[in-house]
C-alpha cells in the first residue's frame, strides 16, 4: 500500500499550496517577515509537489524515500493548520493590543496577540521546511527520482510466447496438480520418429535445460537408444558445423568396451577433422541404422527446424528428436497436429516447463486422447447439454434468486430490442461469472433457444485478439462450457482464426461470453473484428470488474450495463451457514455466538468468493470450530492474508491493491475517513460530504464547489462498490440518502490506515499507551470512559472527534486547538454547560453536528466565535430558535434545524432572526417557521441564490404569496419542503411555482387536492404527499410523472373509500408510474389497495404503515412484477404479514415480507 502514502501525502501539500497562495493574497495586513516566508514556504513545497508526481512504486521501496514521505505529510499538515489560522483568525487590525504587550509579563492573563503566534508559528515551520530540505540534500532524494527516468524492459520473446500460452498454465494446474517426467514421454516400442518440444515460461531456461539433462543422462534412456547427441543451434544455422558435431557425439555415444573408452576423445577429435563426405556417410549410417537421440537447443525459428528436419528421415524404429526453444510457436508447431501438453516442472509462480508431444504416442504414464474431426477431445468429453445440466445440479443458487431474475429479465429485454452487446460488471469476488455461467446454461437448456451455438472464453492478459480468437473457435466446437484445452489450439489449421470465428459470427445466431475484460483498447480490437458484422441475433456478454469498462462495450445501440452486487446480509449468512456448518452446528450455538458468525459473515462485504473460502476453511474443523470462527473475526485481514488455507484468496488482494493504486489521489483520504464509522453502521450521504469539506478532501476549483465535488467523490466511491446502499434496490436517479462502508473494504481499510497514522479510536477497555495518537479520533460505544486514559492522549494534531454512544465532559480538552469537526449525532448525555465548553475551545470548528442531542435547548451567545464554521446540524435538538449571533457566521453552508413533534410525527421548524440573508454562502437551510420568523425573514431569503435545498412551516394564507415570490428567484433549487398551517389547507391550490428544477418536492398539511404544478415537475423523482384527502385526479396526476421514483403518502380519507393505483383513459388502462421503486403507504381508515395490471411496473419496495389504524386490504399485488420486499410498520399483531405472505406466496419474485415492530 506504499502507493496509499504517496496519495495521501500528495492530496494534503496540494492543500497547502492553495491554501498558502491563498494567504499570500489576500491577507494584506500579514507581517513582511511571515510573508517572506510563507514565499519560501510555498517554492519548497512546489518542489515536494514535484517530487511526489514522480515517485512511483519502485521507489517507495526504498525505506529512506517513504519516510521522507510521510515527513513531507505530516510537515505539510502543520503548514494547513497554521495558514488557515492566520487568514481566518486575525483578519481585524488590532494595534491597540501590543500596547499592552510589555504588561504580559506581570499580567499573564494577557492573551498572545493571535497574528505574532502565527507569525512565530511561521518561523518554526520555515526552519522545519529547511531542515526537511537540507534531508533530502544529504541523501539525494529528491534529484534521484526527477533526474532520469529508467527505460521500460524489453518484452522479451518468451514473454510474449507466454502470452499465448497463459491458458495453458491454467489447464494444466486443474490436472489433480500433478507434474510430469520428461522420460515417461520416450516410447519403448518402435514407432516413428518421435518429437518433443520442451518450452518454458521466461526466466525458465535453466529449469529447461537441467530437465532435458537429467532425461538424456537417465540410465533406461541411455539403452534405448543406441547414439544420443546434444546440439546447441547456432544463429545462423550451419548445416555443416551441425553434421560435424552431432556425428562425432553419435559416435562417441555407442557402446563400447571398457578399454575403448579412453580413446574416445581421440576418436571423436578424428571425426570432426573428417572430410565432408566422410562425415555424411556416417551420419547416414547412424540414422538408418540405429534408434537415436537427438537435443536441439535454442532452437528460435521454423525456418531453421524445417532446415534440420530434413537430414532426419522417419525409419520407424522408435527414434526421438527433443526441441529445446523459448518460442512458443516453435514448440507448437514442430511436433506437428494435433497435440498434447505436459507440465514438466513449476520454478516459481511465474515460470514453469512445458513438453509438446503429438497426440496419438502411448507414453508411459500418459493417456492418450481421442481425436473428433479438427478437434481433439479428452475420453471423458461429454455433450454441452449434458456438461450444462450438471453444472446446474451441482452449484444450485444461494440467495441471489433476485438477482438472477434481474439478470435474465435483462437479457431478455437486450434480445428483444437486437442488443448485441451486454456488459456485467461488479467488484472482484462478487460473483458475476456465476451469475452468468448460470444464464449461459439456462440458455443453452431452453428447448427452443434463439442461439445456435454457444462460447464462452475467460480473455487472457496480456491481450491477444489472436488467442481469444482462437479459443472462441474451439468453444464453438467443444462439447465443454468453455474452449478446448489449449493443448489444441492449433488443431484449427493454418487460416487465421479471426477470420473463421468472424465467419461462424456472421452465419450463426451465436451467444458468446468474454469473461475479464480490463481494458477499453481490447473491447475496441473485439468490436473492430468479430462484433461488426456478426449476426443480428448474436449476442456478446461482456464480464469485467470496472463501470467505465462496462459503459465503454456497446454497440450501435448504445450501452446495456447489468451491475452485480454483493450479497444482502441474509443470503450472505444463509451460503456462510450451508458451507461452514455442514454438520448442524448452528443449532448447537448460543445466541451471541450466532451474532459473532453475522460479524464475521458482514466483514466479508457480500463477497461470495471470501465468504465460501472462509466457510469452507471452518468446515474442515471438526473441533474447535468456535475458536477458529472467533479468531478469522479477530484478526480479519490478516488471517486471510497469511493463512494459508485461504490462498485462493491471493488473487483477489491482487486485485484490491491495484483497485486502490488507481484510484485518484484525492479520492485517498476520502476513502480512509470511511473507517470513522463502525461495522454496518448507517451513514447519512449530506453527513459524509460536509465532513469531508470541512476537512479540505472536497474543495472548491474553478468550475465546481465543493458540495459538487463532494458529490462527485461519493458517487466515485459508491461505482467502487467501497459504500453502497444499506439496500440492494435500485432507486433510478435519485440519489443516496444513505449509505454504508462495505464491510470488506472497511477491514481492509483499518488493516492500513495505523500506517497513515490518521484514524485511532478508543473501544472496550483500552491500556493506557504513549502511542495512541492521530488526526481522527473515534470514541466508541463499547468504550468504558476512561478519564486517564483518555487525558494522556497527544491532541495537538487532532483534526476531528466522533462519539458513538454516551457523552462525558471530559471529552473536551483546551488541547484540541486544531479540531475542525465535532460529531455527536445520536450522543446522549451532552448538556448546555458541554456546549459552551465546546464553543470557547474550539474556536477553528468546520463541522459541528448535535442531531438529536434532544438535551440541548439552545444555542451558547459565544456561538459567534466560530468564524470558520460551514455546517451547522441541530436537528431533533429541543432548540426552538436560532439567535442573532449566528449572522455572524458568514462561512456557513449547511443549517439544519427543527425538533420532532412527537404528537404529529413531523418537525415544528425554528425562528431565525433578521440578517440571514447575511448568510450568502448557504447551500441547505431548514426548517424554517415563517410564520413565526415574520414575512420581514422572507425578504432575506431572496438573497440566499445559493440555495439547493429549503425546508420551511408555517406556510399560510396571510404569507403564501410573498413566500413564493421570495423563492422566485432561486434558481439552483432541487429540494423544497412545505408545511402549512393547520389552517390554511386550501392556500397552494391557486399559486404557481416559480421553480422548474426541483427533483424533491415534500408537502405537508394538505386539504383535498394538489396544486396544478404538472408542467414544473418534470424532473421530479421524489415526493413526500400528507393529505387530508386525496381524490381520484390526484392519483392520475401523480401517475403521469415521468421521472418520479420515490412516492410517499399519507392521507387521512380517499375518494369512493379505496386507493386504486389504476390510470383509466377511455375505458383502456394506461402505463402509469413508470419509474416508481419505493412506495410508501398509510391512511388512518381501512381501505382497499389495489394495484392495476399497467401500474408501477418497476416497484421493488413497497412500505405500508398502519401502526394506529386497521390493516389495509391489498389486491392486486400479483401485477408487480419487480417487487422485491414488503416493509410493515406496524404493532405486534402478526395477521397483515401472514395476509400478505399468503397472497405473495406465488409471486414469482418470491418477495420478502418485514415487519417493522413500533410497539
Amino acid at each position: 500500500m506504499a502507493d496509499l502514502v504517496v496519495g495521501m501525502a500528495k492530496s494534503v501539500v496540494d492543500g497547502v499550496l492553495s491554501k498558502t497562495q491563498a494567504a499570500i493574497e489576500e491577507e494584506a495586513n500579514l507581517r513582511q517577515n511571515a510573508q517572506r516566508d510563507l514565499v519560501f514556504i510555498t517554492g519548497e513545497f512546489q518542489m515536494m509537489q514535484s517530487f511526489l508526481n514522480v515517485t512511483d512504486n519502485e521507489r517507495l521501496k526504498n525505506l529512506v524515500v517513504r519516510t521522507l514521505v510521510k515527513q513531507i505529510r505530516d510537515l505539510a499538515y502543520d503548514v494547513e493548520d497554521c495558514i488557515e489560522f492566520v487568514v481566518h483568525l486575525d483578519k481585524k487590525n488590532r494595534w491597540w493590543l501590543r500596547l499592552l504587550k510589555p504588561a504580559r509579563c506581570i499580567m499573564p492573563c494577557l492573551a498572545e496577540i493571535p497574528l505574532d503566534e502565527a507569525v512565530a508559528d511561521i518561523e518554526q515551520l520555515k526552519a522545519r521546511v529547511e531542515d526537511l530540505s537540507r534531508r533530502n540534500a544529504r541523501y539525494s532524494l529528491i534529484s534521484d527520482a526527477g533526474s532520469t527516468l529508467s527505460p521500460p524492459e524489453p518484452v522479451s520473446r518468451a514473454a510474449v510466447g507466454a502470452t499465448s500460452f497463459n491458458r495453458i498454465t491454467e489447464v494444466t494446474k486443474n490436472r489433480k496438480g500433478q507434474q510430469g517426467d520428461l522420460t515417461q514421454l520416450f516410447t519403448k516400442e518402435d514407432g516413428g520418429l518421435q518429437v518433443i518440444s520442451i518450452w518454458g515460461t521466461e526466466g525458465g531456461g535453466q529449469g529447461m535445460a537441467s530437465i532435458i539433462w537429467n532425461a538424456y543422462i537417465d540410465k533406461d534412456a541411455c539403452k534405448t537408444f543406441t547414439c544420443r547427441a546434444w546440439v546447441k543451434v547456432r544463429h545462423p544455422f550451419n548445416p555443416r558445423e551441425f553434421l560435424r558435431s552431432i556425428t562425432a557425439q553419435f559416435h562417441a555415444s555407442m557402446p563400447k568396451e571398457e578399454e575403448e573408452e579412453a580413446v574416445i576423445a581421440v576418436d571423436v577429435l578424428k571425426k570432426m577433422s573428417a572430410r565432408q563426405g566422410d562425415l555424411l556417410a556416417e551420419f547416414v549410417r547412424h540414422v538408418n541404422e540405429n534408434k537415436y537421440l537427438v537435443v536441439l537447443e535454442d532452437l528460435s525459428t521454423m525456418e531453421e527446424w524445417n532446415a534440420i528436419r530434413t537430414f532426419f528421415p522417419n525409419r520407424k524404429n522408435g527414434s526421438c528428436i527433443i526441441v529445446s526453444t523459448q518460442q512458443y510457436e516453435v514448440a507448437s508447431l514442430s511436433v506437428g497436429h494435433p497435440y498434447q501438453v505436459l507440465h514438466l516442472n513449476q520454478l516459481s509462480a511465474e515460470h514453469s516447463v512445458y513438453a509438446f508431444y503429438k497426440t496419438g504416442f502411448e507414453c508411459d504414464g500418459v493417456q492418450g486422447a481421442k481425436t473428433i474431426g479438427r478437434v481433439s477431445l479428452g475420453m471423458d468429453a461429454i455433450s454441452k447439454k449434458n456438461t450444462a445440466e450438471e453444472w446446474m445440479k451441482v452449484n444450485p443458487l444461494a440467495g441471489r434468486e433476485s438477482q438472477m431474475k434481474d439478470l435474465y429479465d435483462h437479457t431478455k429485454e437486450a434480445l428483444w430490442w437486437s442488443y448485441q452487446v451486454m456488459s456485467v460488471w461488479g467488484i472482484a469476488g462478487v460473483g458475476k461469472s456465476y451469475l452468468v455461467r448460470k444464464l449461459f446454461c439456462e440458455r443453452i437448456l431452453m428447448k427452443r433457444s434463439i442461439h445456435q451455438k454457444y462460447g464462452w472464453v475467460d480473455v487472457s492478459h496480456p491481450f491477444n485478439l489472436s488467442d481469444l480468437s482462437r479459443s472462441l473457435f474451439l468453444s464453438f466446437h467443444s462439447e465443454s462450457l468453455h474452449a478446448c484445452e489449449p493443448s489444441y489450439y492449433d488443431n484449427m489449421g493454418s487460416k487465421n482464426p479471426i477470420v473463421q470465428c468472424r465467419e461462424i459470427l456472421k452465419q450463426y445466431k451465436c451467444l458468446v461470453v468474454l469473461d475479464g475484460l480490463k481494458c477499453t483498447k481490447e473491447w475496441d480490437l473485439i468490436q473492430a473484428e468479430l462484433v461488426s458484422g456478426s449476426h443480428a441475433k448474436t449476442l456478446f456478454i461482456i464480464i469485467t470488474n470496472e463501470q467505465k469498462i462496462a459503459k465503454h462495450c456497446r454497440d450501435d445501440k448504445g450501452e446495456f450495463v447489468f451491475n452485480v452486487k454483493g450479497l444482502e446480509p441474509e443470503a450472505a449468512f444463509h451460503l456462510f451457514e450451508q458451507i461452514s456448518m455442514k454438520n448442524a452446528l448452528l443449532s448447537s450455538l448460543s445466541h451471541g455466538e450466532i451474532a459473532e458468525v453475522r460479524e464475521l459473515t458482514s466483514k466479508c462485504g457480500g463477497l461470495p468468493k471470501v465468504i465460501v473460502e472462509i466457510a469452507s476453511s471452518l468446515a474442515s474443523k471438526t473441533v474447535g470450530w468456535m475458536e477458529h470462527a472467533r479468531s478469522i473475526n479477530k484478526k480479519f485481514m490478516q488471517e486471510l492474508e497469511t493463512n494459508r488455507e485461504l490462498n485462493k484468496l491471493d488473487g483477489l488482494f491482487d486485485w484490491m491493491n491495484a483497485y486502490f493504486r488507481n484510484c485518484p489521489d484525492f479520492l485517498k483520504p476520502c476513502i480512509f475517513y470511511l473507517s470513522i464509522f463502525p461495522q454496518d453502521h448507517i451513514i447519512r450521504r449530506r453527513r459524509l460530504i460536509r465532513r469531508w469539506i470541512a476537512e479540505g478532501y472536497s474543495r472548491n476549483n474553478h468550475d465546481k464547489s465543493a458540495e459538487e465535488n463532494g458529490e462527485k467523490h461519493f458517487s466515485d466511491l459508491q461505482d467502487l462498490s467501497i459504500i453502497q446502499q444499506p439496500t440492494s434496490l435500485a432507486l433510478g436517479n435519485t440519489r443516496t440518502v444513505l449509505c454504508q462502508v462495505n464491510g470488506f473494504f472497511r477491514e481492509y481499510i483499518i488493516s492500513q490506515r495505523m500506517e497513515e497514522n490518521l484514524v485511532f479510536e478508543l473501544d472496550g477497555s483500552c491500556v493506557l499507551t504513549t502511542q495512541r495518537t492521530g488526526r481522527h479520533l473515534v470514541i466508541s460505544k463499547s468504550w468504558r470512559r476512561d478519564r486517564i486514559v483518555f487525558e494522556s492522549i497527544d491532541f495537538s494534531r487532532l483534526r476531528s472527534l466522533t462519539v458513538f454512544g454516551m457523552w462525558k465532559s471530559f471529552f473536551i480538552s483546551e488541547n484540541m486547538k486544531l479540531l475542525r469537526v465535532l460529531d455527536l449525532e445520536d450522543v446522549s448525555g451532552v448538556k448546555y454547560e458541554d456546549l459552551k465548553k465546546i464553543v470557547k475551545h474550539l474556536r477553528r470548528l468546520k463541522f459541528l453536528s448535535l442531531r438529536r442531542c434532544q438535551d440541548i435547548c439552545h444555542l451558547p451567545s459565544a456561538l459567534g466565535h466560530l468564524r470558520q464554521l460551514q455546517s451547522l446540524d441541530v436537528r431533533g435538538t429541543s432548540i426552538l430558535n436560532l439567535r442573532k449571533n449566528v449572522t455572524k457566521l458568514q462561512k456557513l453552508q449547511y443549517i439544519r434545524a427543527g425538533m420532532t413533534n412527537p404528537a404529529e410525527d413531523h418537525h415544528v421548524g425554528v425562528q431565525v432572526p433578521l440578517g440571514i440573508g447575511k448568510l450568502t454562502a448557504l447551500h441547505t437551510l431548514g426548517v424554517v417557521n415563517i410564520s413565526v420568523s415574520g414575512t420581514a425573514v422572507l425578504e432575506e431569503l431572496k438573497k440566499l441564490t445559493q440555495l439547493h435545498k429549503l425546508g420551511v412551516s408555517g406556510i399560510n394564507m396571510s404569507n403564501c404569496n410573498k413566500f413564493f415570490c421570495a423563492i422566485s428567484d432561486l434558481a439552483l433549487m432541487e429540494s423544497l419542503s412545505l408545511r402549512l398551517d393547520r389552517d390554511s389547507q386550501r392556500c397552494l391550490e391557486d399559486q404557481t411555482l416559480p421553480l422548474d428544477s426541483l427533483r424533491s418536492l415534500k408537502l405537508y398539511g394538505l386539504g383535498g387536492k394538489l396544486p396544478g404544478w404538472s408542467n414544473q415537475l418534470s424532473r421530479l423523482a421524489k415526493m413526500d404527499l400528507e393529505m387530508a384527502a386525496l381524490m381520484k385526479h390526484d392519483i392520475v396526476f401523480l401517475g403521469k410523472l415521468q421521472e418520479l421514483c420515490i412516492l410517499r403518502l399519507r392521507v387521512k380519507h380517499l375518494q369512493d373509500g379505496e386507493l386504486n393505483f389504476c390510470v383509466i383513459t377511455n375505458g383502456i388502462e394506461d402505463d402509469s408510474y413508470k419509474k416508481i421503486k419505493i412506495l410508501d403507504i398509510g391512511c388512518s381508515l381501512s381501505v382497499p389497495v389495489t394495484f392495476g395490471s399497467k401500474t408501477m411496473k418497476t416497484l421493488e419496495l413497497l412500505k405500508v404503515d398502519c401502526s394506529s389504524t386497521s390493516p389495509l386490504q391489498f389486491s392486486g399485488l400479483e401485477n408487480l412484477s419487480e417487487l422485491k420486499e414488503v416493509l410493515i410498520k406496524c404493532p405486534s399483531d402478526e395477521s397483515l404479514k401472514e395476509h400478505l405472505q399468503s397472497l405473495l406466496s406465488k409471486h414469482e419474485n418470491k418477495p420478502v415480507v418485514n415487519q417493522d415492530r413500533c410497539s
